[in-house]
């Protein structure tokens, strides 16, 4: 039932964010900022459990960690990307946020080369000559 005290630690969050924004809208951002980390820290611990799933089944299935690796750090990338930018729009800065997503899917276009070349031998590979 985490997702309920989540639900509702956003909802307070959300209220003392309404009531404050109209005095000290620095403050409101601040408090939107450390609700957003706060929620973030509650999932650590699940992200870490399923992170070592996939190694596991990713070494039952013979897959090389290197590969299970590249593909967490770009899921990791959009997940960062996406919340840094929804805080920066929460202020209001629109222009900076989409270049926190431009920045994220460069990224993660560099990371995916190596397995997008990977995958282009291997079908090469299985080309008749």
């Amino acid at each position: 039932m985490e997702i309920i005290q989540v639900v509702g630690f956003g909802l307070i969050a959300t209220i003392l964010i309404l009531v404050v924004k109209e005095q000290k809208p620095l403050f409101a951002f601040l408090i939107a900022v450390a609700a957003s980390l706060m929620i973030l820290l509650v999932l650590v611990d699940r992200i870490g459990s399923i992170i070592r799933m996939l190694e596991n089944m990713a070494q039952n299935a013979g897959v090389e960690l290197i590969y299970l690796k590249t593909v967490l750090k770009i899921i990791g990338i959009a997940y960062v990307a996406e919340m840094g930018a929804q805080i920066v729009r929460d202020a209001g800065q629109e222009s900076i946020a989409s270049k926190i997503e431009l920045a994220g899917k460069v990224l993660i276009l560099v990371l995916a080369i190596p397995i997008i070349g990977i995958i282009i031998e291997t079908v090469l590979k299985l080309l008749p000559v």
